[in-house]
């Protein structure tokens, strides 16, 4: 009896959680409004980001040389294929829908982005790999440049951002890729020293 009462408030309470992130989806999704809708939609674009790539690329080459830098490509492909797979799975283990193929939110929500995408959202990869982009050269390159990682931070919160003004994930699902992105970069971070060490690079 103790233990399915214990089962019912756990589901209550996740319940509530729910209701919560969707209602706080609603409120910052439809802060949006046309004339922002192309600035947004350009912010999630993948090729919008092609330039910070290109300046870290070069601040690195500048700084480590080319075997280092090498290094640190192998090292971001690694970390942004195991953020991409983990959210795959996630995605597929957990099944929540995203806003946009969320029955209760039709007419209620902002859906700017024309391709919805697949129909579960949790949790989101944009999110994951832009914080994860973003801590792992500020804690590489913080000690060369002072404010870089207030700068990459500020991108992924736009990017991150982006995906629930667009409509196509919910707040939860946002603060769950931000999480497994830092995690995640830290790790690799982690990994990317002790293979300069081990390798006396």
């Amino acid at each position: 009896m103790i233990g399915k009462l214990a089962v019912t408030k756990i589901r209550n309470m996740f319940e509530e959680l729910v209701q919560y992130d969707k209602d706080l989806f609603l409120f910052l999704n439809n802060l949006g409004s046309a004339p922002w809708d192309g600035f947004w939609l350009f912010v999630t674009s993948k090729w919008s980001s092609i330039p910070l790539y290109a300046l870290l690329l070069v601040l690195c080459y500048k700084n480590w040389g080319w075997r280092r830098t090498l290094l640190m490509l192998l090292t971001v492909a690694l970390l942004i294929t195991c953020t991409d797979q983990l959210a795959n799975f996630f995605k597929y283990g957990v099944q929540r829908l995203r806003p946009c193929h969320d029955p209760t939110l039709t007419g209620l929500m902002r859906l700017v982005k024309p391709s919805c995408g697949g129909s579960y959202g949790y949790f989101s990869a944009h999110a994951a790999n832009s914080f994860a982009i973003a801590f792992f050269f500020s804690y590489l390159l913080v000690s060369k440049f002072k404010y870089i990682g207030i700068f990459l931070i500020f991108w992924a919160i736009f990017v991150s951002y982006s995906r629930i003004y667009l409509g196509v994930h919910f707040p939860l699902d946002v603060i769950s890729g931000i999480l497994i992105g830092l995690m995640l970069s830290w790790l690799f971070a982690k990994l990317y020293i002790f293979a300069l060490q081990k390798f006396h690079l």
